[in-house]
């Protein structure tokens, strides 16, 4: 006759974290066309939606609702993302922007170079910032970093161009105005709209069609204004400045019937608010 037992107890099973969250997000951007449909405890499809097989924290969970779409599939993607005060500025007048917004977001930032292929800034964030342009806050490859530069006004020794660690390209409408340590990428004459239009196109035959239009807010606004967004990321602090630099610089529109109104989710970000706007998509 045959003992009784006890019934062993069942296993917990882990919930999926943000950690690991951000793990399926880099392994889903490097893999080729062809990426798994499953892959720890996530299902994905080809247009970004999920579907977890297993418990998932919320910050995981708003982790892939937020960034899939940009690294799942093979299709172009170009994403902006700015950070700005309630009141609607990027800097003071005097152009001081470090930092409008929190750490959470510079990490959100950094996540967002690392699943890019290229990030690009015009001239005047590398005169006012000086940015490196690399992934310091996560663990993630360097982009390619793009300098939109028509007339060649970049500082030499900007960081952009001598610190290590990224392929950087000097978009100019004169190659031998690309500075030394970039590689020259020909702007055809033009205005700022075509200029941005023209850009992407360069990019894209170099097989660079994830694309992070980092700033600054004129940069962001030519790129809007000429209809080559998909996503838009506004990072608003709980500050207030009075003055300054604008976010955005757009056309004057007479009615509000004329605004644009895209679909919006929106999500914390430390003390600060995330509004993901899907361009593509109208509101309602």
């Amino acid at each position: 006759m045959a003992a009784d037992f006890p019934p062993l107890p069942s296993c917990p099973v882990t919930p999926i974290n943000a950690a690991d969250a951000w793990h399926i997000l880099c392994a889903l951007r490097t893999a080729a066309a062809g990426y798994p449909a499953s892959l720890e405890g996530i299902t994905v499809a080809a247009d970004g939606t999920w579907h977890a097989t297993r418990p998932i924290a919320p910050d995981a969970a708003r982790l892939l609702d937020l960034l899939l779409p940009m690294a799942c599939g093979g299709a172009p993607c170009v994403v902006a993302q700015i950070g700005q005060s309630l009141d609607g500025y990027i800097a003071t007048a005097s152009g001081d922007s470090c930092y409008v917004t929190g750490m959470q977001s510079r990490i959100h930032l950094h996540r967002l170079r690392a699943l890019v292929d290229a990030v690009v800034v015009g001239v005047g964030t590398v005169i006012a910032d000086d940015p490196a342009l690399t992934v310091r806050h996560v663990t993630g490859p360097n982009p390619a970093r793009v300098v939109l530069d028509p007339q060649g006004r970049a500082p030499r020794g900007a960081r952009v161009f001598t610190e290590r660690g990224a392929t950087t390209w000097h978009a100019v409408c004169d190659p031998a105005q690309a500075a030394p340590g970039a590689s020259a990428l020909a702007l055809p004459p033009g205005d700022a709209m075509a200029t941005a239009c023209a850009l992407l196109q360069s990019l894209a035959q170099r097989g660079l069609r994830r694309v992070l239009i980092e700033g600054g807010g004129i940069t962001i606004s030519h790129f809007l204004q000429a209809g080559l967004l998909d996503r838009l990321h506004v990072m608003v602090a709980p500050l207030l400045l009075g003055s300054g630099r604008r976010t955005l610089t757009l056309p004057e529109i007479k009615s509000l019937q004329s605004a644009l109104r895209p679909r919006c989710r929106s999500y914390a970000l430390g003390e600060d608010r995330l509004y993901d706007l899907d361009l593509r998509h109208p509101a309602g």
